[in-house]
């Protein structure tokens, strides 16, 4: 049977919006003398003829329970971690208070800052769960060595592992110096790792054990234990496996309908092949900007949801006012590639923010030039003129003497590769300007707008959009914990809505879609 559209009165609208807001409570679309309507009345449902209903859906039963309970979480749903510290402790802070994952943005961070961040947060946050970024730079391994020994040293349990393409040593660390057995028998992970990823083949290296040669690499040089060492045959090298789609910064734009189904198949044959590893979830982010998005993430069978762009414009990220403005005015379309600081010479690329800047223009320049020629002495004289003047606004040879200052302190070994080696030292020069431009957006410096890298993907765009008029158009007014609060009741929301729709229900469209509503509090 067909069910009739609802005919509420326009002037009970809001109240139709209410009843099927009220989340907590079952409703019920009923036919009464008036028409068609929806109701969380029990009383009134048993008196009139009921059409269909739909259960309680609060946002904290979205996704997978076991995800907040692993984690000591209530939502299904994090904030990926932004580099160069833009998922600032205060934001990591504002989502643990209130019952969500929050990962600290270590990438591009030096070591002391980041010991410092995570000193922060055990003292801020105590027990409250939160994760901290581990990005791979295999460029630069004495990185991942300081961040995963800042972790260790400040007692992080979750570690978010971000544009990996092979398991490196320290990360392998980091998970199995964290197993013990419980006195049942039981393999405690005291060290959790939630694995951002966007290929099938990068997903199986975190679905499965760690390799055997690196196990034994670890401990032969007394990094981890034997015990240790046996207990990392009997777990995945993951507990959580995020679906990284079209993102910013780090990303393959994948289509997530086609990308997450991908993974969750990997995951289930996996599996059904080691079934005494257990299971591993799989999330969902990249285009995570609206309660839309994330109620169809969950309805493709996300476990959690993974929001990015949308939190550096908001309060509490580390990020100019300036560059929360950019964000804030930004569309769908206004995002591009733009090769990588940290894997330049591999030319991995990462998602910008397009509108207001031409730092994507400017990098590519740098990356053309660098694969045409041998060292900065082989560039032409004219181009050469144009780098200086135009992108770097100095002499090469002064920006070589500040690559020097800094890697001398960050990684020397850096140096020593670009002795001998005049592509490698054209890199590092190459890095400077890409490096820094992050931190200009950052701090927000007047004179280098045109070169801010702002990493930024289409969810921005769609959030910006969906809350046009709203008090959330303000960058003032985004605090991410009221941010994530709306996604996930609008994806409940949602839910619901579709659920009436399979059922034959028609909705007026003025409330089939769902509007953030100012918190008394704001």
């Amino acid at each position: 049977m067909t069910v009739p559209s609802v005919t509420a009165p326009a002037r009970d609208l809001a109240q139709v919006r209410a009843t099927l807001l009220d989340l907590a409570r079952p409703c019920w679309v009923v036919r009464g003398p008036d028409g068609v309507d929806v109701t969380a009345d029990a009383g009134l449902a048993a008196r009139t003829e009921v059409l269909t209903a739909v259960g309680p859906l609060p946002p904290h039963r979205l996704g997978d329970h076991t995800f907040g309970a692993f984690h000591g979480v209530r939502y299904a749903y994090a904030a990926g971690a932004m580099a160069n510290g833009i998922a600032s402790p205060a934001m990591v802070t504002a989502l643990a208070r209130a019952g969500y994952l929050a990962s600290y943005g270590a990438a591009g961070v030096v070591p002391a800052r980041v010991d410092a961040a995570l000193a922060e947060l055990a003292t801020t946050l105590g027990e409250l769960p939160y994760a901290c970024n581990l990005i791979h730079s295999p460029s630069e391994p004495a990185l991942e060595r300081a961040i995963v020994d800042a972790c260790l040293r400040h007692g992080v349990r979750c570690v978010e592992a971000s544009a990996f393409m092979d398991l490196s040593p320290e990360i392998v660390r980091y998970r199995l110096s964290g197993l013990s057995t419980a006195p049942d028998g039981r393999v405690i992970r005291a060290h959790r790792v939630i694995a951002k990823v966007s290929r099938v083949e990068v997903a199986e290296l975190f679905l499965r054990p760690a390799p055997a040669a690196l196990v034994q690499r670890l401990l032969d040089r007394g990094d981890i234990t034997a015990e240790q060492a046996r207990l990392g045959h009997l777990v995945p090298m993951a507990d959580d496996i995020t679906a990284e789609a079209d993102s910013g910064g780090h990303t393959d734009r994948r289509p997530l309908m086609v990308l997450l189904p991908d993974l969750i198949a990997a995951r289930d044959r996996i599996r059904r092949d080691l079934p005494e590893l257990g299971e591993v979830r799989i999330g969902a982010a990249g285009g995570i900007g609206t309660p839309a998005a994330a109620a169809a993430a969950f309805a493709m069978g996300a476990a959690y949801v993974v929001t990015g762009s949308i939190n550096q414009a908001a309060v509490e990220a580390d990020q100019s006012e300036a560059t929360k403005t950019l964000l804030a005015g930004a569309g769908v379309a206004d995002c591009t590639m733009a090769p990588s600081s940290d894997m330049f010479e591999l030319g991995v690329q990462v998602q910008v923010l397009r509108r207001g800047t031409m730092f994507a223009t400017r990098a590519h320049r740098l990356y053309d030039t660098y694969r045409e020629y041998a060292g900065i002495d082989a560039i032409p004289a004219a181009r050469r003129g144009d780098l200086e003047s135009a992108v770097f606004r100095r002499p090469l040879t002064e920006v070589w003497d500040e690559c020097v200052t800094y890697f001398t302190e960050r990684d020397p070994a850096q140096l020593a590769g670009a002795v001998d080696d005049p592509k490698r030292k054209m890199a590092l020069i190459f890095r400077w300007y890409l490096g820094l431009s992050s931190g200009w957006s950052i701090r927000g410096v007047q004179d280098r707008t045109a070169d801010y890298q702002i990493w930024c993907g289409p969810a921005m765009g769609a959030f910006n959009n969906w809350v046009a008029g709203t008090h959330l158009a303000a960058p003032a007014h985004r605090r991410v914990a009221e941010v994530a609060h709306h996604i996930l009741e609008g994806a409940a929301y949602l839910t619901r809505v579709g659920q009436l729709r399979t059922a034959g229900v028609r909705l007026p469209s003025e409330i089939a879609r769902y509007l953030p509503a100012p918190r008394e509090e704001s």
